[in-house]
């Protein structure tokens, strides 16, 4: 019997009394490991060998794994941490902690995230809290990092190894073993001898310029031989959804605005009829800046109408706020909050000029929040800005508008709740259906911009606006049930590679 010279090496390497693994006989032939493969296939064809096959998975620990296993994990350093600063006792700043506990850069992030996760307290407007019957020692995900790191075993439930898989901290590789075991024709023919049969791999211009093509044996292409893994690169699932969004929205008439990231607390809050004395502009809730400090020029005029609402209100019945007012501190900059910012440069004028109702804009863009990290909620997120200036519009027009939006992602299921706004009236939420959870995720907030707005921006007809969460409405579409499996540093690269935005 005559066989290529691989096979002939697999079939005397290989053994009838006991399997043997594809890398031993790689290393007995001296071949490749898949030309083994290959080979063995070939020989299984012809009832010499029995190919045997199982999934071996291995667990390894990432360096960011290693380096928690042997300092802790970042949320066990704050809870030791808070309880040392007593805050088992009373609230702690949150700032004062996270100072003493060591954690920098995205570490701090990390620990915030899985905080009040584990039980070990909450976070809530700045202050942290320590649970005094919290038990870090019990805590399954470190105890299974330090595990691995000692004797590389895995100690805990799938659910531990999945969150430690989805966190980055350690690595998951399943690889396939083939095992080749002779069979009783192939000891046969082995006892018969074997010879080795000459094959060519490849078509080569010698030996088509030589005409020896028509005289050798070719030998046989194996489709199921392994072949390397290769990701590609992909757009990432918000960008598509974020351009999605944009065509549905120029579809329906819209025009789209931009704007600068870092803005004038005066664009950002005080043009939007809100208080200087709201929670929500403490330093605790938004991203100031360190430099500059505050923004050169603002509209003289515009501001001396803003100011005059926020004291005195607007028309008749008008009264503002009766609460302290200052340029200097509307003049400070800091990260959007929101991209209505970017609403209130185009409404007054200032941006590109009067515009005339109708009208319609909208933006699809970063807006940054501290706020505390969740499955649904990010320090910065993607907000799709919208508004239409037109004379009489009601809350049904706005309803329908976001009907006609979300329809156009097959989500028909929009429910509407009251809310209050500084800056509208009526307003009201939006909230969609998890498709896999089937909980209600809040979406988005909207409502008609109220006189004390739009007056002092020069607007003398109806606006309708809203602030949509394009990370809501990619979970409501791609069925992702933690925002922060799309993006920053938990992000699920393997989710990303296969999610769709579908619609």
């Amino acid at each position: 019997m005559q066989l290529p010279a691989q096979q002939v090496a697999v079939l005397e390497a290989a053994s009838a009394d006991e399997a043997t693994s594809v890398d031993a006989l790689a290393a007995a032939t001296d071949l490749p490991p898949e030309t083994v493969t290959g080979a063995a296939f070939e020989l299984e064809e012809d009832g010499l060998v029995a190919v045997a096959e199982r999934v071996d998975e291995t667990v390894a620990l990432t360096e960011e794994g290693r380096e928690y296993a042997t300092d802790g994990l970042p949320e066990v350093r704050l809870y030791e941490t808070a309880l040392e600063a007593g805050a088992d006792a009373d609230p702690v700043s949150m700032g004062q902690v996270i100072g003493a506990s060591g954690l920098e850069g995205a570490q701090v992030d990390i620990a915030l995230s899985n905080y009040a996760r584990k039980g070990y307290g909450t976070i809530d407007s700045g202050e942290i809290t320590a649970d005094p019957d919290a038990d870090p020692a019990a805590d399954a995900e470190a105890n299974a990092l330090e595990s691995l790191a000692a004797d590389g075993v895995l100690e805990g439930s799938e659910d531990v190894l999945d969150q430690l898989e989805r966190r980055g901290l350690v690595e998951i590789t399943e690889s396939t073993v083939r095992e080749v075991t002779l069979t009783d024709q192939g000891v046969t023919e082995l006892m018969a001898g074997v010879e080795t049969a000459e094959t060519v791999g490849e078509v080569t211009p010698e030996l088509l310029t030589s005409g020896e093509w028509e005289d050798v044996e070719f030998a046989e292409y194996n489709v199921e031989a392994d072949a390397e893994t290769v990701e590609g690169g992909r757009i990432h699932v918000l960008r598509e959804m974020s351009e999605r969004v944009k065509d549905v929205l120029v579809g329906m008439g819209f025009e789209e605005m931009d704007g600068p990231h870092a803005d004038a607390d005066f664009w950002i809050n005080d043009c939007l009829f809100m208080p200087q004395d709201h929670p929500a502009r403490t330093h605790w809730d938004r991203f100031a800046l360190e430099q500059p400090t505050h923004i050169d020029e603002l509209p003289e005029d515009l501001v001396e109408r803003v100011e005059r609402a926020h004291r005195e209100g607007v028309g008749d019945d008008g009264e503002g706020y009766h609460s302290p007012w200052d340029e200097d501190f509307a003049r400070a900059l800091a990260l959007r909050g929101h991209t209505t910012s970017l609403s209130t440069r185009y409404l007054s004028g200032t941006e590109i000029g009067e515009i005339e109702p109708p009208a319609r804009y909208f933006s699809v863009e970063k807006a940054y929040r501290n706020d505390t990290l969740d499955a649904t909620h990010l320090l910065e997120f993607y907000q799709i800005e919208g508004w239409v200036m037109a004379e009489d519009l009601s809350v049904r027009d706005l309803m329908g508008t976001f009907e006609e939006f979300y329809a156009q992602f097959g989500i028909e299921d929009i429910q509407f709740k009251p809310h209050y706004n500084p800056y509208t009236e009526p307003s009201f939420e939006l909230f969609g259906t998890h498709p896999t959870t089937g909980e209600l995720i809040e979406i988005g907030n909207s409502g008609i911009f109220r006189e004390e707005m739009l007056e002092p921006l020069g607007v003398d007809c109806d606006v309708m606006a809203w602030g949509l969460a394009l990370e809501r409405l990619a979970m409501l579409t791609t069925g992702a049930e933690d925002i922060r499996d799309l993006h920053g540093t938990l992000a699920d690269l393997e989710f990303l590679r296969n999610a769709e935005v579908t619609y």
